[in-house]
Order: structure tokens, then sequence, then C-alpha cells
């Protein structure tokens, strides 16, 4: 039986995500990572991010959730809209071009940087593009935003209620026979700390480090939850 380590909404803050599995003293061989999503955005290394993340599901077995964020790149890229442009520069996203194109990219300019990162990282693209929704084992469901309680089978929602449904979720309890494990939702919203939240149906991890606040970690082990984190501000050096 392997430790679960479930994190979420690294945002590009890759020192952070690095120093929290220190911090765990994560090992593939005895621990079970779950990621859930939002890799991208507002932090200032996303391409390190996902590339780390990439390796972590090829090398140690992780499971990796798409996120809002993650479809947004995916998104800009690949379909030619203003309203999907207009979203991702005001939800962070130009953080995002600007690590990887190796320079800041202004917002008026935004089609050579769509072309670069297109030819160059067409891999990071396929694996965000392909991240599933969900996961599931015997003790949680696993989503990147939540469960919409209109669904008697949650697993036939809307894509877009993966990735983004926030207060019909949080407010509804849910009789599964599983918690909801989910981020998206910054905790320091949900209980005004950002530590995780826990509810009986439902437990929130996003702590909010793309915001100067921290990356959390919970773990479950011999039936024991175990929080940690790392300050916004914490560098690993690695």
């Amino acid at each position: 039986m392997k430790r679960l380590v479930m994190i979420s909404d690294i945002h590009g803050c890759v020192d952070a995500f690095i120093a929290l599995l220190e911090k765990l003293d994560f090992n593939n061989d005895h621990d079970q990572l779950i990621l859930l999503g939002d890799y991208v955005d507002r932090g200032p290394n996303s391409k390190e991010t996902v590339e780390l993340v990439m390796k972590l599901v090829s090398q140690s077995g992780a499971v990796a959730l798409r996120g809002n964020h993650d479809q947004r790149l995916v998104d800009l890229v690949f379909q030619d809209d203003d309203l999907i442009r207009k979203k991702f520069i005001e939800h962070g996203g130009l953080p995002t071009l600007h690590s990887y194109c190796g320079y800041k990219v202004e917002a008026d300019k935004l089609d050579t940087a769509i072309a670069f990162i297109r030819t160059q990282y067409s891999k990071h693209l396929e694996f965000l593009r392909t991240c599933p929704l969900y996961h599931e084992d015997e003790h949680h469901i696993y989503v990147h935003a939540g469960l919409n309680p209109a669904f008697y089978n949650w697993k036939e929602q809307p894509s877009i209620d993966f990735m983004y449904i926030k207060e019909d979720f949080h407010q509804h309890s849910f009789s599964l026979s599983k918690r909801i494990v989910f981020g998206h939702t910054r905790t320091i919203e949900l209980h005004e700390k950002p530590d995780i939240w826990f509810q009986p149906d439902k437990i929130g991890i996003d702590g909010g480090c793309a915001y100067g606040l921290q990356l959390n970690a919970l773990t479950l082990w011999n039936g024991i939850y175990t929080s940690y984190h790392i300050q916004a501000s914490q560098r690993s050096g690695l």
C-alpha cells in the first residue's frame, strides 16, 4: 500500500513544488502522486513545471489531471478566438508565454509567441490536452474543480464542470461513498485561511501559491491524513 500524495494548482511555482516534494521525502517506490491540474499561468515557471509534471507521470507513475488553465493554454494555441485570448490574458496567462518564449511577451503581440509554442512545445500541448478530467481510486474521487450536483452520475457531467465549477459544488452535500478531493478554488475563499479545507464529503487543497500564499500537499497513509505546505516565498534552488 503506497502513501497517497495529493497536490493541486502549482501555477508555474516550480521551486515551491520541488521544495514540497523534498519536504515530503517523495519516493515513487513508496508514494502515489496525484496532481489535480493547473500547472501553468500566474507563476513564473510554467514551462519548467509542465516538464517536471510530464517527467513525474512518465517515470514515477504520477496521475496528472487537467485544470482550466491547462485547457486555456491549449485553446489559445489551437483556436483563433478573441475571447479565448482575452480570458487568457485576464487570468494570468502572459507569464506562461514569458516562460515558454524566454522573453516578455506583450499582450498585443501574441501571434509570434503562440506560433513558437505550437512548433517548439507540441509535446507539452499534447500532454496537457490529454490529461484526464478525473481520477478515482478506492479512497477518493479526484477532480480539478468539483462535481455538478445536478448530475446523478457525476461522470456524465460536462467537461467544463470538471474544470470550472465552484459554488454549486461547494454548497452541496454529496452522499457518495468516497470523498471528493479538488483544487481550483483557493481554500482561503472557503475558510479564510490557505490551509487544506476538510469537509465530510470533500477536501479542498488549493493553497493559492501563485497568489503569494502557499502550496499544499495532502497525504493519506494508513487511514491518516497529514497536511504539508511550502510558503510561496520559499525557493528550493534546484
